[in-house]
């Protein structure tokens, strides 16, 4: 199924979608909302976009044929900041025959030359979820953008480039704060009014962070500083590596570098996923396996401090006690009298 669409901005691009499936929108605070026909698929697609020239396509859906959207109309596209959360979607030129893959975690950001057209390729019963933050140059340039400074050279480029000279596109991996927004996106805490200011905020939030996700890849000279899918991974390693190694008394350095990452970032990782620090939840799993120790075992406390990783038992009844309320010789004894 191909869908043609020439129109611009992306709340007329979603009507030219809707007039094609034929299927009706529903508007709330300048979302317009598309619903996939159930002979089609499932899901929807989403979008909005504000008088600064920015604006929001999302498409969290399922089609049950493959599918290719056709955005040729004769006039200057937009800048592209395109994400993927789930699934897969393919992307091409309007003249090249070259398609450029987007899986799961990854983002494209991308510019034709002149009006020359995007094509992107949905693959038949693969539930995606991306979404296309678009810049509408002439339009956006016109806001208090203080010549873009501190911009990377490329970007301030790009963004300035009103009249689309110059191709661009670039893949990058995908930032873990992206998936956040996209979430809160689709909030139905709010309506009309205070939906549209909410969702031209997010936008402007996802745009940093599109933007800082461009300029930490290409920084050549430090660590990325942002939080992706392959940091989340790191994190899965630690946590393996400090629950098949409890009795050993593993540093935030040595973990960080056996997981290929630096202390920063580990810890920013654990503060996502945990909400702990690493040593804050290194303490956490060793006193939970002490307690189930106290509980499911013949180790006496002093065996049980050694066995975590400790050396010192007072500091152990602490820690304990803090935690859990009462002291472990305590809790050992009452074990004892309930059993």
């Amino acid at each position: 199924m191909k869908i043609a669409v020439k129109t611009l901005p992306v709340n007329e691009i979603i009507q030219d979608i809707s007039e094609y499936l034929n299927v009706p929108l529903d508007n709330d605070g300048g979302e317009q909302v598309l619903t996939i026909p159930k002979e089609l698929g499932e899901g929807t697609v989403q979008a909005f976009s504000f008088d600064s020239g920015i604006g929001m396509i999302s498409y969290n859906c399922k089609f049950y044929e493959d599918v290719e959207i056709h955005f040729t109309l004769n006039s200057v596209h937009p800048l592209k900041f395109i994400f993927c959360s789930e699934g897969q979607v393919s992307h091409s030129f309007q003249d090249a025959e070259k398609l450029h893959e987007i899986e799961a975690y990854q983002n494209i950001i991308v510019s034709s030359s002149g009006y020359n057209g995007h094509i992107l390729y949905f693959k038949a019963n693969v539930q995606t979820h991306v979404s296309s933050l678009e810049i509408i140059r002439s339009t956006f340039s016109h806001r208090t953008n203080y010549n873009f400074q501190d911009l990377d050279d490329t970007l301030k480029t790009l963004f300035k480039d009103e009249v689309s000279k110059h191709q661009f596109y670039y893949q990058g991996n995908y930032s873990i704060k992206a998936a956040d927004l996209m979430e809160q996106m689709n909030t139905k805490e709010y309506s009309g009014f205070l939906k549209s200011l909410y969702l031209e905020a997010k936008s402007y939030q996802m745009l940093v962070v599109q933007i800082s996700q461009y300029q930490d890849d290409e920084a050549q000279d430090r660590l990325p500083k942002i939080l992706r899918k392959s940091d989340i991974l790191k994190v899965d390693y630690v946590v393996k590596r400090i629950a098949g190694d409890l009795g050993t008394n593993l540093t935030v350095e040595n973990l960080a570098k056996e997981a290929g990452t630096n202390v920063n970032k580990l810890q920013e990782g654990f503060k996502y996923v945990f909400d702990l620090t690493v040593n804050k939840y290194i303490q956490n799993i060793k006193l939970e396996a002490a307690k189930d120790m106290l509980m499911n075992s013949e180790k006496n406390i002093s065996e049980i401090v050694i066995a975590i990783g400790l050396n010192n038992r007072s500091y152990f009844s602490k820690i304990f006690k803090e935690k859990y309320g009462v002291n472990p010789k305590y809790f050992l004894k009452s074990m004892k009298s309930d059993s």
